[in-house]
């Protein structure tokens, strides 16, 4: 028992004396899990009274959380989260552009509403504009949590910092990054395994632009790699799978790795091809 009050103490002291509190995840992951509900799902029926009281109820979730992020008073949290739900007009709009886009672009799909209610690409596009809203307002921690829920349930990790236009589409999605610094135009389409990072990692680089830049109408192709933040993709670009960029294309270029089939007429191999790894 003694070694448990002890621990109790130490678990104490470290709270009372951390210089960050952090916010719970939970709570982060309910207001996702609420704003997408309310501007996509069913929840709140259609009544503008009811819906103004789930707008309430998210409002005063949030509230606390921008209180101990920003370590503000409840005026300063209440203004934050103010400004958010103001923005959130303008972030729906954009959320039906991307869902129509990535509808008009993907023959699999037979509806704007399977988009929005089956698609991890535009799941993880909704939870970035709401994250992205918050980081522009300067709030630690809580766009990083949105966007950590978003990279958990459906493997895409877009930093909140990434400015991203309407309409923006995001196909299968699976280990897609997207990093802080990223710009990305309208109308672009990337496929699953896409990177567009850092080729600098130190911390000296860390206020820079550190990650590309993708404009308009570009397609980025299934494992493609883009990293800098001096490497700018040309609009209209096509970018090959597998493809490693570490330097700018100019507008309508098409980047591609060429392989070369092989065709043995032999059951006889002239070279070793069993690897053992």
């Amino acid at each position: 028992m003694e070694s448990l009050e002890e621990f109790a103490r130490f678990i104490y002291k470290i709270k009372r004396d951390s210089l960050a509190v952090i916010p719970e995840r939970s709570h982060a992951e309910r207001i996702i899990d609420k704003l997408m509900t309310l501007l996509f799902g069913q929840g709140c029926s259609k009544n503008e009274f009811m819906i103004t009281g789930c707008l309430d109820t998210v409002k005063q979730e949030l509230c606390p959380m921008i209180k101990v992020c920003c370590k503000t008073d409840d005026a300063g949290a209440e203004t934050l989260a103010d400004s958010f739900f103001h923005s959130l007009i303008s972030v729906y709009n954009l959320l039906l552009h991307d869902a129509s886009f990535i509808e008009a672009s993907d023959p699999a799909t037979n509806s704007i509403d399977e988009v929005i209610i089956t698609y991890p690409g535009f799941y993880a596009i909704a939870v970035h504009r709401f994250a992205h809203e918050l980081y522009k307002l300067n709030i630690p921690y809580l766009p990083r949590l949105m966007s950590e829920y978003a990279h958990s349930r459906t493997g895409i990790d877009i930093h909140p910092g990434a400015a991203i236009s309407s309409p923006f589409a995001i196909d299968h999605g699976t280990g897609v990054v997207i990093g802080e610094t990223c710009i990305i135009g309208k109308e672009v389409k990337v496929y699953q395994g896409v990177t567009l990072g850092a080729l600098a990692v130190e911390k000296a680089h860390a206020s820079k632009k550190r990650h590309p830049s993708i404009g308009d109408a570009v397609v980025l192709y299934a494992g493609c790699t883009i990293l800098g933040g001096n490497t700018e993709i040309g609009h209209h670009s096509i970018i090959g799978g597998n493809v490693w960029l570490t330097a700018s294309v100019a507008p309508y270029s098409v980047v591609m790795n060429t392989a070369r089939n092989r065709i043995q007429n032999s059951p006889i191999l002239d070279e070793a091809m069993d690897w053992v790894i």
